[in-house]
């Protein structure tokens, strides 16, 4: 046994000695998210459809997952230009395209019975 000025030290390690349960479903939802946004990405070019990307992050307690994309055009991210519009350098307006939240519904659905079953299961 570890004396007294020891145990708050090994007892955070040993916390993070063992590998999160929960990390399989991060991935997973990750990689189905980033599949679905390339399927329900428009496709003029494909650039845009190819550059997604996730990004798990941890911190304390809490896990965020990220979906990303790198397709960027005159400075500006392709991805959000069509799903929230922009206006055109002639002085007209496109409208945003929401495409990314119908496709991410299922994802996060999922996602939610997955670590449900997780809980539950123990």
């Amino acid at each position: 046994m570890a004396s007294n000025g020891w145990w708050k030290t090994l007892s955070f390690l040993k916390k993070f000695s063992k590998p999160d349960p929960f990390d399989k479903y991060y991935d997973e939802a990750g990689k189905r998210g980033v599949e679905v946004l390339r399927q329900a990405s428009p496709k003029d070019t494909g650039v845009m459809a190819s550059s997604w990307y996730y990004v798990v992050i941890k911190n304390g307690g809490d896990v965020t997952i990220e979906w990303h994309n790198n397709d960027i055009e005159g400075g500006y991210n392709v991805a959000i230009l069509v799903q929230y519009g922009h206006g055109t350098g002639t002085g007209g307006y496109v409208y945003g395209n929401d495409f990314i939240n119908p496709a991410m519904l299922d994802v996060f659905q999922k996602l939610a019975d997955d670590l449900w079953k997780e809980v539950t299961s123990s």
